[in-house]
């Protein structure tokens, strides 16, 4: 068990030792961070009820509900980890779809007018970032991107791989790099507004990026089973779409 893992149980250990409560953990993909701060103040308003959110990539996340971490409900980035986690017995419940995803090229100091998926064979453009496909699904989807564009061998070099969409957005706004992949709910979010300039990408030149979550077996005989419930029932409300729809899903 590594470290982080480690400190989130202690965490947990705190809060049950210091306040049995029915507050859950809610882990969440990096690429929803930002929408699901509004979704975690609209729920406590509407129940009443607290939640914590733990942010990382699919992939890491998986791994930590793989080796038993204290999670509720996990939101993910696709419907392969959930998937996974279904069929490994994590899960009573199959993972439901709630929002399409959409990936766009971002970069803090290209002109919007010049901004396209051929000029990161520029020579003036050095560095691209790009989330890790083997963890993240954004990262997968840009890979798909630039194999299906003919662009892939000729800026492979030039890719420099964030551990989640989030370490990636920070590459990009900082101008550590030229360019770089992201998700749109990102570029949108009050946090990363008005920082560069970006582009939606053709969502025909990689698969639908069907993002989903599933009520964990965590909770099941527990005091939190139903406010575990109530959160993941809330995803899928109108009130839920709304501010989804906001950040750009579809």
């Amino acid at each position: 068990m590594n470290f982080h893992l480690f400190f989130l149980f202690f965490l947990v250990f705190l809060a049950g030792c210091s306040k049995p409560s029915e507050k859950i953990v809610v882990a969440t993909a990096a690429n929803v961070q930002y929408v699901m701060k509004e979704i975690k103040a609209a729920f406590e308003k509407e129940s009443g009820k607290e939640i914590d959110i733990v942010v990382g990539s699919s992939g890491k996340l998986t791994t930590q509900i793989r080796e038993g971490a204290p999670f509720d409900v996990f939101v993910s980035a696709d419907t392969k980890y959930p998937q996974e986690i279904f069929k490994n017995g994590g899960s009573a419940e199959k993972p439901k779809v709630y929002a399409l995803g959409s990936v766009v090229l971002w970069s803090k100091n290209i002109p919007e007018a010049e901004l396209n998926i051929d000029i990161l064979t520029d020579d003036k453009v050095k560095k691209i970032a790009i989330p890790n496909p083997e963890t993240a699904p954004y990262g997968e989807a840009a890979i798909q991107v630039l194999k299906s564009k003919n662009l892939f061998g000729k800026i492979e070099k030039k890719l420099v791989f964030g551990e989640s969409i989030a370490q990636t957005a920070q590459y990009i706004t900082s101008g550590n790099v030229e360019a770089g992949f992201n998700a749109l709910s990102i570029v949108l979010s009050p946090e990363m507004k008005d920082q560069g300039n970006y582009i939606i990408l053709d969502s025909t030149d990689y698969k639908p990026i069907e993002q989903a979550a599933i009520l964990l077996n965590h909770s099941a005989d527990s005091p939190k089973k139903e406010t575990s419930e109530q959160f993941y029932n809330f995803l899928y409300s109108q009130k839920a779409k709304a501010i989804f729809q906001k950040y750009g899903y579809k």
